[in-house]
Parts: structure tokens; C-alpha cells; sequence
């Protein structure tokens, strides 16, 4: 099912046809350094598991460029629990939160990634009427981190050892995006 195409991205829902790229892509180890770790790969029960087995509210999905599946991205409204980790446990806005990466490396370092940030900015925003949007990369990873303060987000606060990463707990940064 599609859920919005800006230019040549589209971003539509994961459907079984996208479980082999998954594979692929959290098997290699290139992808794997910034998403989930090296010590991760994914087979496709890991996949399934991970991806399509998961009970909650997140919309699981694929990325395409030029007709291309070239990566994942998922979304998905905050819940309390999330809400008072990062701090937002006082207001009742509407703040969303995504994951995402680009398992193409072909595709990497050539603005894709700043664009899909932003169109799914766009989406959020004027079809599901986020205030605010969230993610929480690891404060290594200043290549992420460059392409969200590209598309407006700004960090908020560090998150000390808030995700295992490849055997050790890792700092990453609360980054938001608000209207």
C-alpha cells in the first residue's frame, strides 16, 4: 500500500516481496555498521521477526527511488512509554518518531536520504499532523546527523547508553523537528 510519493521517492507499506532485501541488506556488513550492528546480520526468520512479526503501531516500510527499493523507513506516533524517556511527558502534541537507512550503498552520499527525511517531514506533518518529529541516532554517527540538521532537526539532548550497538551501550542524541 502506497503511503506518499514525492519525485522519484516513494515510500510505500512492507510487503512479503521486501523480506529478501531486508535479508540482504541487514547481512551486509556496510549497512550494518549504522543499522542494528555488524554483530546483527539478519537472517530472514530475524527479518520476519523483526520486521513483520512486531506487535505495535509502527508503519514498517520501503523506500523507492526511480522504482528502485533502495531501504526502509518506519513511523510511528509516541507512546507514553516514549513519551517520558525523551521528555515529552507533559503535552499531548502529536510528535512522531522514525527509523530509517539506505541499504543501497550505491545510493549513499548522493542527497537521497536528506530527501526522504524531508518527505517524510512533509507527511507527518501535513497528513498525519505531527508538531513535532523525533529520532534518536547514535552520536557517533555524524553522517546521520548531519543529513537531520540538513532537514531542520535539531538536537535536544543526549541520551547516555541508549542503544546496544555491536556489544556496548551507545550515546545517542535526541533529535527533534517542531513546528
Amino acid at each position: 500500500m502506497l503511503i506518499y510519493q514525492l519525485n522519484e521517492i516513494i515510500v510505500r507499506l512492507l510487503d512479503e516481496k521486501d523480506e529478501q532485501h531486508l535479508v540482504q541488506w541487514l547481512s551486509d556488513p556496510a549497512v550494518l555498521q549504522y543499522y542494528e550492528g555488524r554483530d546483527r546480520p539478519h537472517d530472514l526468520n530475524l527479518v520476519r521477526e523483526n520486521f513483520y512479526r512486531q506487535d505495535d503501531a509502527a508503519h514498517r516500510c520501503m523506500v523507492e527511488y526511480e522504482g528502485k527499493p533502495i531501504g526502509y523507513i518506519q513511523f510511528y506516533e509516541l507512546e507514553e512509554e516514549e513519551r517520558n524517556e525523551y521528555g515529552y511527558g507533559d503535552t499531548d502534541e502529536i510528535i512522531y518518531g522514525t527509523d530509517q537507512f539506505i541499504g543501497e550503498a550505491g545510493y549513499w552520499n548522493r542527497g537521497i536520504g536528506t530527501q526522504l527525511v524531508q518527505s517524510m517531514l512533509a507527511y507527518l506533518v501535513n497528513d498525519k499532523q505531527a508538531r513535532k518529529v523525533v529520532m534518536d541516532p547514535q552520536s557517533w554517527n555524524e553522517r546521520a546527523i548531519s543529513c537531520y540538521e540538513k532537514c531542520g532537526f535539531r538536537k535536544v539532548r543526549l541520551l547516555p547508553e541508549h542503544e546496544l550497538h555491536e556489544g556496548q551501550m551507545r550515546d545517542c542524541w535526541l533529535m527533534e523537528y517542531a513546528l
